[in-house]
């Protein structure tokens, strides 16, 4: 991406992820997460969610995927800010990532992006990040 052609409300091309419970337990070996409410759906509705759900890493990291894919080699990821959930993001749901640009700052070539998932139910979660894009 070259931050030229870079403007206020652009959209990121969205990126999609079935959420299945061997991608959960995948994910919280990989980052060692091993709280049951993320693998296990008996642990996770014994707690108030209907199934068992994506963890943080889980949802920040896509949101990372999503930048990167968006800026290419040459950006760079300042923050990952504001990450709201606001609803489960759960076995047998796809999730999709979202991101639209807010605003530019022209003089340090910072871009400051909102960002959404969102499964069939509507928006699950909210955040804002910050890259820089070098040309």
């Amino acid at each position: 991406m070259k931050f030229e052609k870079v403007s206020v409300g652009d959209e990121l091309n969205s990126i999609s992820i079935p959420i299945t419970l061997q991608r959960l337990v995948m994910e919280a070996g990989a980052n060692r997460d091993f709280s049951l409410i993320h693998h296990d759906r008996d642990v996770a509705i014994a707690t108030g969610a209907p199934d068992a759900y994506m963890n943080t890493f889980f949802i920040a990291g896509m949101f990372e995927r999503l930048l990167r894919e968006w800026m290419g080699p040459m950006g760079h990821l300042n923050k990952l800010v504001d990450l709201r959930m606001g609803k489960f993001n759960c076995v047998g749901e796809t999730v999709t990532f979202k991101g639209a640009v807010d605003s530019i700052d022209a003089a340090s070539n910072q871009v400051t992006l909102n960002l959404i998932s969102e499964t069939q139910g509507g928006t699950t979660v909210t955040a804002t990040a910050v890259v820089t894009i070098k040309d």
